[in-house]
């Protein structure tokens, strides 16, 4: 086992800090499976996981600062594979390869909530309490980006740079104890890039350089507010000219990478609802 779980760390990247070793059964067949599983519950330097194909154990060696055995389980679990606390939702079992999907003899995991972060938010939406909405662990991520995205449309370096330090303490300011499975996946696929991102438009004033960050950091920012649900729409807006996207509250466009000189360009390719 010492063996496996040093050739997970050489394999994957640099020793996990601040590491904690538990094992766990998580359910699967073959080598794909040691594949998928392994996949979705790595994240470079935070978590290693290595599956053991005779044994269905795996080894995860997290951070225990940064995650916990639970968070890892459940990513696990969203792909398809059940363990001893979680159960897959059915519909990721039923897209696994035919030779992967395993007996499930396991049904009685407390996984029952990994349901409901897999359904369509929209039918049940004018069930959550627009307090409650308001309440997302990202909320002040998304009004400072929008705040630099209304600095960038007036091309005000110098206020884009002081909304950028506040995205950047807001994007510090997360703590991943609170946040669902997914919003947990999404967090640790954005967290570097909108990190990185907002730092470097705080740090200048060229105009040009901002724009150029806020390309990736409006994707990153995209790809965390569909975890979540919003209090009223928001707009994800493109931009031919430089083929980048943005987001917005305001339905009209209102162009970032351009401001006055094309401030109508582009057009609303999704609403998020």
């Amino acid at each position: 086992m010492a063996i496996a779980l040093l050739l997970s760390v050489i394999v994957f990247g640099a020793p996990v800090k601040n590491a904690k070793t538990v094992n766990a059964k998580i359910y699967g067949n073959c080598l794909m499976c040691k594949t998928a599983i392994e996949k979705a519950g790595n994240i470079k330097n935070i978590v290693s996981v290595n599956w053991d194909q005779n044994t269905k154990i795996a080894a995860i060696t997290y951070d225990e600062k940064k995650t916990n055995q639970d968070e890892v389980l459940k990513r696990i679990a969203l792909a398809g594979y059940d363990s001893d606390q979680f159960l897959a939702p059915a519909d990721a079992y039923a897209k696994l390869p035919q030779c992967c999907q395993y007996e499930r003899t396991n049904m009685t995991a407390p996984i029952k909530k990994l349901d409901m972060d897999k359904m369509d938010h929209s039918q049940h939406a004018a069930a959550i309490p627009s307090d409650a909405q308001e309440n997302s662990p990202f909320k002040a991520i998304f009004d400072s980006y929008f705040d630099l995205k209304d600095a960038l449309v007036k091309t005000d370096a110098k206020t884009a740079s002081v909304k950028s330090k506040e995205l950047l303490a807001a994007v510090n300011a997360v703590k991943m104890d609170n946040l669902k499975p997914k919003e947990h996946t999404a967090w640790m696929n954005v967290m570097k890039s909108l990190a990185a991102d907002a730092k470097n438009i705080s740090e200048s004033q060229d105009i040009k350089k901002q724009r150029e960050s806020f390309k990736s950091l409006s994707k990153n920012t995209y790809d965390l507010i569909k975890t979540t649900d919003q209090p009223q729409p928001v707009y994800y807006n493109h931009c031919p000219m430089v083929d980048a996207n943005w987001l917005s509250k305001e339905s009209g466009i209102r162009n970032p990478y351009y401001g006055s000189q094309m401030l109508s360009c582009g057009s609303t390719i999704e609403t998020i609802k």
